[in-house]
């Protein structure tokens, strides 16, 4: 097969040969770098990537899109739950009742949140019933005060199944003996684990009518309604110019962007940040090229002179080395992808099984939004790692391949 002559000569200066052994090695030791600098990126993208997934899909499928709310208990959900759908961007719509306070058995004690939900809309919203480890969001019957908690919180009180629980509420009763905390036995129908500890470990969810008694309401009235968007980002605006549109003083909005907004973007910033270090990375491993040529050249300053005597241009002199640097970065670009790519579809079983062989949990859920390490490959930062290392790459054959080209025969053969 016909190939150019400075792609010839350039492949074979990239293999070893009986007198230039440590300068292969060089070769090698830059081709090895750039892979594992490859390997990290890709696998530490994929992690961070993993996050925002985990963050959109399973933190964000719990907590509402957006609430509309009212300053007063809204009698018929129905009917405003009809004009909120018309809006093109509302997936859906469903009622909830919401109160805080302290979870308390046996002298254990837990503060909650109860999301008091109809169950039949709730899983049009909400992604719970298809996280739950024991019961069913269907054992939340009116009147029979069943809760469903978090196995982090099961844990914390020492409950299970059919056990019973103490809600205590901040609101106080006022009777002639005094002031009381108001409080209300509600039985465990059901766990739940989805793997964040804030939800896991502080939500709570109950019947609608149940939540209503406890705040005195009427059976039908509810505090808000919550709503699932096609696009989670559009929530924000187009929550608002609904509350604007359902009555400017009567109903305001709110959105997921207020609890949990500022995670979002800090793990968006740090996959910047990250992935720019990294880069940094990659290019000292690809600019190893560089030292790595300097010298090879030195090594065939002889070599060059010979070729240039018989003919050879200085572009094809640059051309070599260029060939040479060039398939150093290839080769280690795609031993980098090819590795970085398994690490990545199996790092998050590796971390876990690691996990459970020495006993310790990386993430603990009391500090990160998740308790395990998740990944996401995705072919566009494939794309990019291996992209922005063969240019470096490229730029890293320049310079010593512009050396080369400027030897002269003269100079380069007076002490041979």
């Amino acid at each position: 097969m016909f190939r150019p002559l400075f792609v010839f000569i350039g492949t074979r200066y990239t293999r070893a040969k009986r007198r230039n052994h440590f300068v292969s090695f060089i070769s090698l030791t830059s081709m090895i770098g750039l892979a594992l600098g490859v390997v990290v990126m890709i696998v530490v993208l994929s992690v961070m990537n993993g996050f925002d997934h985990e963050m959109r899909t399973r933190v964000l499928g719990m907590v509402p899109h957006a609430t509309i709310e009212s300053g007063e208990p809204i009698n018929d959900w129905q009917a405003l739950a009809a004009r909120v759908k018309q809006n093109k961007q509302v997936e859906a719509v469903a009622p909830f009742t919401q109160m805080q306070g302290l979870l308390t058995n046996n002298g254990n004690v837990q503060k909650i949140l109860l999301n008091a939900i109809d169950p039949a809309q709730e899983r049009k919203v909400s992604i719970i019933d298809g996280f739950m480890k024991q019961g069913s969001l269907d054992d939340l019957v009116a009147g029979g005060f069943g809760v469903v908690i978090g196995d982090k919180a099961a844990t914390k009180l020492g409950v299970g199944m059919g056990d019973k629980v103490t809600f205590v509420s901040p609101e106080v009763t006022v009777t002639p003996a005094g002031m009381f905390p108001r409080m209300k036995r509600f039985t465990v129908v059901g766990i739940f684990h989805v793997g964040a500890g804030e939800l896991d470990g502080y939500l709570g969810v109950t019947n609608l009518q149940d939540l209503a008694r406890l705040h005195r309401w009427k059976p039908d009235q509810v505090q808000g309604l919550r709503l699932k968007f096609t696009d989670l980002f559009k929530a924000p605006r187009t929550a608002y110019e609904i509350a604007q549109n359902l009555g400017e003083h009567q109903y305001y909005s709110r959105d997921w962007t207020r609890t949990h907004g500022n995670l979002y973007q800090a793990i968006g910033m740090e996959k910047s940040i990250i992935g720019l270090l990294l880069l940094l990375i990659v290019a000292v491993a690809a600019f190893n090229i560089i030292s790595t040529l300097v010298m090879v050249v030195n090594d065939k300053r002889g070599d060059i002179a010979i070729l240039r005597t018989l003919g050879a241009t200085p572009g094809q002199i640059m051309a070599i080395f260029m060939v040479q640097g060039t398939v150093i970065g290839v080769v280690g670009t795609l031993i980098g992808a090819g590795v970085g790519i398994l690490a990545a579809l199996n790092v998050s079983s590796a971390i876990s099984a690691l996990e459970g062989l020495i006993g310790h949990k990386f993430l603990n859920a009391d500090v990160y939004f998740i308790d395990y390490l998740p990944s996401q490959l995705m072919a566009q930062d494939v794309l990019l790692v291996c992209g922005a290392a063969l240019v470096l790459s490229f730029l890293a054959t320049l310079y010593p391949a512009w050396r080369a080209a400027r030897t002269q025969p003269a100079e380069a053969l007076r002490y041979e």
